[in-house]
């Protein structure tokens, strides 16, 4: 079969970037090693994860924050085999949706591991080994990312897991330990401490979600342990893990150079991910991944040192979120087309979905300090704002940073009820250049949390937050 496009790899970046094509008139296939589209985000990540989430806030707040509602309970109690039967419904309906999408945009789909022939050949190996070949005058590698290991510490899949085991356990663990305290673990750390888990977090650096603001990861570790009782040890090296029977033991250093051992029902490894790049074939036609990370090297347009290939997501430099990757799809698909299309890198928004949510977009208060850029600083308490007063969401807050001169908005930090919607908010005012002002001057409906969006550009624009 001849194709304009041939997308390896059915993840976000992959299905978007396909549906573009189609879009956009191109002859387009899809192929995908998995029984079901979607990647790791619809089946074994972004999805699933966040209908689990779901289900345990509704838990934790039927058992701690009902009565003071005026809702009495009594007898509560966790069906795991319902949860997860629930969380499985939710994967199957939206990667059912991709299936329908690519049938609404004529996309050819074939079932096994796509590799280079050469760079205009795609061989697809199916599971049985049987083989088939398409033509293709560009090709998007999507391949995504896969779980990181350590070296020393051999995952079992049974009591030492990854994120992909953690969606399925089948009862409420006792206590687990979480290695990683970035995004990936303190969202499954969130289900389970919800749940009635012991959660004991170990991480290497000094705080969690490291890559956001420093002051986010504080607050969140605060609440966190308020909330849920999760203990955190930080600064802590991981230096190995046992089973025995049902326990697992994690062994860690401590800043001062001392052992500990910690004692758990299971063991989550978090520590990353690494692109998936292997089996690709990318050897035959001469591109080269990057020793560390394993990344597959792209230029500016996204295109590999090989004319005609590119690669998107995970699999190339930059954040791991499906919301780049798709970005990046359209970019590619638009560039195949012709036309001149953009990302902002700097406006790609970060979330954690834990309780508070966390968001950001933009620098950081420590990178604007590295580079000598001269800001101004306003943040508002979500405990000031009527909204999460009437819903009992008053923990976090809302930064906002603008240049010291200019008042153009540089970054913008959220710990609080609905970041992860609200963000957006932010996200669209800096693709517009807007300042804190133009933020302040905007009406925000009252009450809503986007209000202290409004009062944290009052504070960071003259000091004059309104209800602070």
């Amino acid at each position: 079969m001849q194709y304009d496009v041939v997308v390896i790899g059915s993840g976000p970046g992959g299905y978007v970037g396909a549906i573009r094509c189609a879009q956009l008139g191109l002859k387009t296939a899809v192929v995908e090693k998995y029984k079901t589209f979607g990647g790791t985000c619809l089946n074994v990540g972004c999805i699933p994860s966040k209908a689990l989430l779901d289900s345990s806030e509704h838990f934790h707040n039927a058992a701690h924050t009902f009565t003071t509602h005026g809702i009495n309970l009594k007898d509560l109690k966790v069906d795991m085999k319902q949860m997860i039967a629930r969380k499985d419904d939710v994967v199957a309906q939206n990667t059912a949706g991709i299936t329908y999408l690519f049938k609404k945009n004529k996309i050819d789909s074939y079932e096994g591991v796509g590799s280079f022939v050469d760079k205009n050949t795609i061989l697809v190996t199916k599971a049985d080994g049987s083989t088939e070949t398409l033509s293709a005058k560009n090709v998007i590698i999507a391949t995504g990312s896969k779980p990181t290991a350590l070296p020393f510490l051999p995952i079992d899949k049974k009591r030492i897991i990854t994120s992909t085991e953690a969606l399925n356990i089948k009862e409420v663990p006792k206590s687990m330990v979480v290695i990683g305290g970035g995004v990936i673990g303190l969202e499954l750390g969130s289900v389970y401490a919800r749940l009635g888990t012991k959660v004991s977090v170990v991480e290497f650096l000094p705080s969690i979600i490291g890559t956001m603001d420093a002051g986010l990861g504080k607050e969140l570790q605060r609440v966190l342990k308020k909330t849920l009782g999760m203990e955190f040890y930080m600064g802590h090296k991981v230096t190995g893990a046992t089973t025995k029977g049902k326990t697992v033991t994690v062994t860690a250093e401590t800043p001062k150079g001392e052992t500990i051992s910690l004692e758990a029902d299971y063991c989550i490894v978090a520590v990353g991910r690494t692109a998936y790049s292997e089996g690709l074939g990318l050897d035959k036609i001469g591109i080269t991944v990057e020793e560390r990370g394993k990344k597959i090297p792209v230029n500016e347009h996204l295109e590999t040192s090989v004319k005609g290939v590119y690669a998107i997501g995970d699999v190339i430099t930059g954040a791991m979120l499906a919301h780049k990757a798709e970005d990046e799809g359209t970019y590619v698909a638009e560039t195949i087309a012709g036309q001149k299309p953009h990302i902002n890198y700097n406006l790609i928004p970060g979330v954690v979905y834990t309780w508070p949510e966390v968001a950001s977009v933009g620098a950081t208060e420590e990178q604007l300090k590295e580079k000598g850029v001269k800001y101004k600083a306003g943040s508002f308490p979500f405990k000031a704002s009527g909204r999460a007063k009437a819903s009992m969401d008053t923990d976090g807050f809302i930064k906002v940073l603008a240049d010291a001169a200019t008042d153009e908005v540089l970054g913008v930090h959220m710990i609080g009820p609905r970041a992860a919607d609200m963000i957006a908010e932010a996200v669209i005012a800096m693709e517009f250049r807007a300042s804190a002002e133009d933020i302040a001057r905007t009406c925000h409906a009252h009450p809503t949390y986007t209000e202290a969006l409004k009062e944290a550009a009052l504070a960071a624009t003259d000091n004059r937050a309104i209800h602070i």
